[in-house]
């Protein structure tokens, strides 16, 4: 592991997996003040800007000193899992993510952060409407978000000029083939860059996409395992096709913050992920800056596609600082917080895709003004998280599976696809093992 400077953010290279940024363990072991919180998150650049700011802003004004501990996104998942799990109560404040809320609260894991929403210069209702829902469990709020984020399809408008090809508005996936195939070795370039790092918040975040907009489900309405169906089986091995033919070298090892590098250092014609990473693309200094083009993510049976995630911020039931806690989270997720980022880190940092209003400030848009506009269009028109796909399905989320088995489930299976995509084993026998892991998964819901 280790630490690496990208422009305007910081950043690493984690052998862990994750679904977003990640980065190398930091644990902020400051003391001070008359009263102190413990938070545990993820190494995401956001964070880090976060940790940087709090002092001089936040422990100022409440005198609460933040210890942060800063994880690679598995690592934290890990350890917010068995600190929540446990009510250990060694964190106060822990970034949650819609998969964890809706288990953590039936488990009783989290206090409701709808009891503390009463300050109006908070204006719960500034949130995107939808990351409100996805952290809502029995008619109460659970988490804050902190920043979101969607999923489009990032391209190289210079590289496709000089090609003479052109990006539709509304890509299909057919259509990215045909392209990844066209620019493919053109100025020495990859295709396109895509994930193929195993977990469940690495490949499969971005392949579920593909399964749901392809028309495939995990399960039935009964709770039968799909993995074998024929609108899975075609998701699949278009995606591993896709990325063995036209993605970048070792791609079976690389994540979220491997690809990111790949196309900041100009090494790929197109790339599809989170709308978070624009504001490392066109970060000062970069490579790339300027010359790429963003349209929503591809779709194929569905009229729309993409993903919708956040990380907010939760608080433990077992913890002992709640109100210390709250004003945290209030002061994190606000429009003020938003507010010191872009003033004193430049509106291009400034955490996005949580608040409404930050789209209606013309210094973000300015700052933003190469994707704001599709960012947007991520957050409140992408796939619907309770239908993501062409049929039924008995269970909700977009990228993920939202049962308390799919992170078990999930690695395992992305494992299984990483060997597909490495080349190690085929596509049939990556999903027959999956399948069978799938199946033994959701027994419970079958009454077995």
């Amino acid at each position: 592991m280790y630490h690496r400077r990208l422009f305007h953010v910081t950043v690493s290279l984690a052998a862990a997996t994750g679904l977003a940024l990640s980065g190398c363990v930091g644990t902020d072991s400051s003391s001070g003040g008359a009263q102190s919180i413990n938070v545990l998150t993820t190494d995401a650049s956001q964070m880090q800007n976060l940790r940087r700011l709090t002092k001089e802003h936040f422990t100022a004004e409440t005198g609460i000193t933040v210890r942060y501990t800063l994880l690679p996104e598995n690592e934290a998942r890990a350890a917010v899992n068995r600190e929540f799990a446990s009510q250990a109560g060694h964190y106060d404040v822990a970034s949650v993510s819609p998969y964890e809320v809706p288990i953590f609260a039936k488990n009783g894991w989290l206090t409701p952060t709808s009891a503390f929403v009463e300050d109006e210069s908070f204006d719960q209702d500034d949130i995107f409407p939808h990351l409100v829902t996805s952290l809502t469990a029995d008619g109460k709020l659970y988490a804050e978000p902190f920043y979101g984020e969607g999923s489009f399809l990032m391209y190289r408008k210079d590289l496709f000029r000089r090609a003479g090809l052109t990006m539709p508005q509304k890509p299909t996936w057919d259509q990215v083939a045909a392209l990844a195939a066209k620019i493919d070795g053109t100025d020495g370039v990859s295709g396109i860059c895509l994930r193929g790092m195993p977990g469940w918040g690495q490949n499969l975040t971005p392949l579920n996409t593909v399964v749901n907009t392809f028309g495939g489900a995990w399960y039935d309405m009964k709770w039968n395992a799909q993995l074998t169906s024929p609108a899975f089986k075609e998701a699949v091995a278009f995606y591993v096709d896709l990325v063995r033919s036209y993605g970048q070298p070792d791609a079976h090892r690389m994540g979220v913050l491997e690809i990111l590098e790949t196309f900041l250092t100009g090494r790929c014609a197109m790339m599809y992920d989170a709308t978070s990473l624009a504001s490392s693309i066109e970060a000062d200094g970069s490579v790339v800056k300027g010359t790429v083009g963003y349209v929503p993510a591809p779709h194929d049976k569905t009229e729309t596609a993409g993903w919708l995630w956040t990380w907010a911020w939760g608080i433990q039931d077992a913890g002992t600082n709640k109100d210390a806690a709250w004003k945290f989270i209030s002061w994190a997720s606000s429009k003020e917080y938003q507010q010191q980022v872009g003033t004193e880190l430049g509106w291009i940092a400034a955490p996005a895709g949580s608040r409404k209003s930050l789209y209606a400030n013309p210094d973000y848009q300015m700052a933003a003004a190469a994707w704001y506009r599709q960012e947007y269009a991520a957050e409140t028109q992408s796939a619907d998280p309770e239908n993501p796909g062409v049929g039924p399905r008995p269970y909700t989320g977009i990228g993920f599976v939202g049962i308390p088995e799919y992170a078990g489930l999930g690695d395992k299976v992305s494992q299984e696809i990483s060997a597909a995509i490495a080349g190690r084993q085929s596509v049939d026998t990556a999903l027959q093992k999956s399948q069978e892991l799938a199946q033994a998964a959701a027994a419970k819901y079958r009454g077995e």
